[in-house]
């Protein structure tokens, strides 16, 4: 039987080998590993034998099967690559041709806002951080000066991560090196700032953020911009002049009116609430106007609490500074005419379409942010 065995192999390779094309060669595995193949055939014989011819028998056949098996693989790969190699040569593209594509791609509001927001405040001398969406607690809490009691650390208004808060409880990681939770927002950038640069520090935080929200003006995951300014003698004033210049160099008027209002965040002291003045046109809010009909409450804001000064080894006696914060998100629908936030994410080539820029519409100083 072993020499039949051989024969069977060789003539099986030999077919095998002179298959010219893929249709063949599946005619040959069907004949020989198929469920009524030669081999196949072989296999349920095994089942009759005593132990002792089993034992003699079965490597044989098994090799065999595997000898068939792998010539089969690489006759197909040889075919695949020729019948490849046959194409690319028959085959030509004009990369000169503009793209044939029936609906061109557009940039999402969204990015178009964050470039806006980089040009306006390059032009101030602010720099872009970033920073992991994986945050730690005390990245994301504790180092803000927000305490253990806060609504803001409550289970269903934060997403924590299982495994985080296990290392944690387990006492095997403390807060500072556990990456508990996905950011709240994009603050935890300004502490990585303070500790890793030294003042004077100006800096934009632009990025993904989640919370546990979702209805027409909110969703799970969102995008925030926040701005950070640490140096020496810095005062409210000096916010106030910074929020002016952006939101007038955003919406691209001049006719811009900002309230300030006090409030209250635990990272800032004294804390405001920044509200820009609208008028109806036709029954809508359009930002500006000498004499607003109305408020728009646009960002959080303040002086960069002590506390927080402390917690990044600065002295804030001698450093102070100023940090505002707002939804890019939020941003795109006050400037271009949207009013639910959801199709922001829901992947909708209309929507896109319509409300998204074409690549070459640059945000430029010059020629306009929202040009």
């Amino acid at each position: 039987m072993t020499q039949d065995l051989n024969q069977m192999r060789e003539h099986m390779l030999t077919a095998i080998a002179a298959a010219s094309g893929l249709d063949a060669l599946e005619a040959c595995r069907v004949e020989a590993l198929g469920k009524q193949g030669t081999i196949t055939a072989l296999l349920k014989t095994l089942g009759k034998m005593t132990p002792d011819e089993r034992l003699v028998q079965g490597p044989l056949i098994q090799g065999l099967r595997e000898a068939v098996a792998n010539g089969i693989a690489e006759r197909k790969a040889t075919l695949e690559r020729a019948a490849l190699d046959a194409r690319l040569a028959s085959e030509t593209l004009d990369m000169t041709l503009p793209a044939d594509a029936p609906t061109p791609g557009t940039i999402h509001p969204v990015s178009q806002v964050m470039d806006e927001l980089a040009e306006i405040f390059a032009d101030l001398g602010f720099a872009v951080a970033t920073g992991p969406e994986i945050e730690t607690d005390w990245h994301n809490f504790s180092a803000l000066n927000i305490p253990e009691t806060h609504p803001a650390r409550a289970m269903h208004d934060t997403f924590y991560l299982q495994q985080g808060i296990d290392a944690k409880a387990a006492g095997t990681a403390d807060e500072k090196t556990t990456f508990s939770l996905l950011r709240t927002h994009t603050s935890p950038v300004q502490i990585r700032t303070m500790l890793s640069q030294k003042p004077p520090i100006r800096i934009i935080a632009p990025g993904r953020t989640y919370r546990s929200d979702s209805d027409a003006t909110h969703t799970p995951m969102f995008h925030q911009v926040e701005g950070l300014v640490i140096d020496k003698g810095i005062t409210l004033g000096h916010l106030k002049w910074t929020l002016e210049t952006f939101v007038k160099a955003f919406f691209e008027r001049d006719d811009i009116v900002l309230r300030m209002r006090p409030s209250y965040f635990p990272f800032t002291e004294p804390s405001v609430e920044i509200d820009v003045g609208y008028t109806l046109v036709k029954g809508k809010r359009v930002v500006g106007g000498a004499e607003p009909d109305g408020w728009l409450e646009i960002l959080g804001s303040g002086m960069v609490h002590r506390k927080v000064i402390e917690a990044c080894g600065l002295d804030p006696d001698e450093w102070q500074g100023f940090a505002f914060g707002c939804g890019i998100d939020r941003l795109a629908m006050l400037k271009y005419g949207m009013d639910d936030l959801r199709p922001f994410f829901d992947g909708d080539i209309r929507w896109l379409k319509h409300y998204g820029f074409s690549s070459l519409d640059v945000p430029t100083l010059s020629a306009g942010v929202g040009a």
